[in-house]
């Protein structure tokens, strides 16, 4: 057997077991007799055995045609899934897409988007993949991520970037400190605190955000102890070891012995979904589409 079977040799062995009946079955597959005939042979030869007996008034399966015949269908059911499969695949139905995130977009917007993503396209997979926001540039490019929720701006070649969250920044108080009892806390009331921020690498871009309202107002935050994660930034604030600032999305983290408080006239923080334009994955084409169609305008950098 050289390998050569194919799905006609097979269709056209099923509708003559069918039928028993070469003209009849010629007539389902829109053939001739003579070209089914030959499709038949053709069949018998790849296999080394003859399938049918063929007598002038009738025809009929042989042992190895009824042998052929048990697990033939199999063969045409599998290969109709694996087609339909592919072309669900195709049109984004199904498959794999892996999303980066931060603590600003999990805190934030980002359960809901996964919730109307997951109901809309039940079908595909969401791998999920904590990273700070520098981190998310670099996995884009890799292709590590189909899709980033990160800290913008982020402007570079080939990334188009789409808005999700604007957000105020708000003042991480521990519950005793003396500015606890105020409506707002003004930047400036801050310059002689100790300060909680999260540790360099993984929170750079929002740190750049932080020092340079802070340099605004003539002062560098006196940062006396870093945290990776936001458990420990307000760990370490509700501890009493400084102030911190933190995304309005604070207010979906409960925590005793932290007062959070807005920030007069501080700056926000926006929260962008990113992705490369040449990503041909449709699970990430069908996960902007479904998840992010009411977000606002998607971006493409000029770059």
């Amino acid at each position: 057997m050289s390998g050569r079977i194919e799905f006609r040799h097979i269709n056209a062995f099923l509708t003559l077991a069918r039928t028993l009946h070469f003209s009849r079955a010629a007539a389902t597959l829109n053939l001739s007799q003579p070209s089914l005939s030959r499709t038949i042979t053709a069949l018998e030869e790849e296999i080394g055995a003859a399938l049918f007996v063929r007598t002038t008034r009738q025809v009929t399966l042989t042992e190895a045609g009824r042998a052929f015949l048990d697990g033939a269908p199999a063969i045409v059911d599998a290969l109709q899934r694996s087609v339909s499969d592919a072309q669900r695949a195709a049109a984004g139905e199904t498959g794999r897409v892996t999303v980066g995130y931060m603590d600003f977009a999990i805190n934030g917007p980002l359960p809901n988007l996964l919730q109307r993503f997951r109901s809309a396209a039940p079908g595909i997979a969401v791998d999920l993949s904590y990273m700070p926001t520098n981190a998310q540039h670099e996995a884009l490019f890799d292709g590590a991520l189909d899709i980033g929720f990160m800290i913008g701006p982020f402007a570079a070649e080939g990334i188009t970037t789409q808005a999700v969250d604007t957000a105020a920044l708000v003042v991480l108080l521990p519950r005793t400190h003396r500015l606890a009892r105020q409506r707002s806390i003004a930047i400036d009331q801050l310059a002689h605190e100790p300060w909680v921020l999260g540790a360099a690498e993984p929170w750079e871009a929002f740190r750049a955000i932080v020092f340079d309202h802070c340099a605004t107002y003539g002062f560098v935050p006196n940062v006396v102890q870093e945290a990776t994660n936001s458990d420990g930034i307000f760990g370490l604030v509700a501890a009493g070891v400084g102030v911190s600032l933190y995304s309005d999305s604070a207010a979906n983290l409960r925590r005793k012995g932290i007062v959070i408080k807005p920030l007069e006239a501080g700056p926000q923080v926006q929260t962008l979904a990113a992705w490369r334009r040449d990503n041909a994955n449709p699970a990430r084409a069908r996960f902007v589409s479904l998840a992010l169609g009411n977000a606002l305008n998607p971006v493409p950098s000029s770059r």
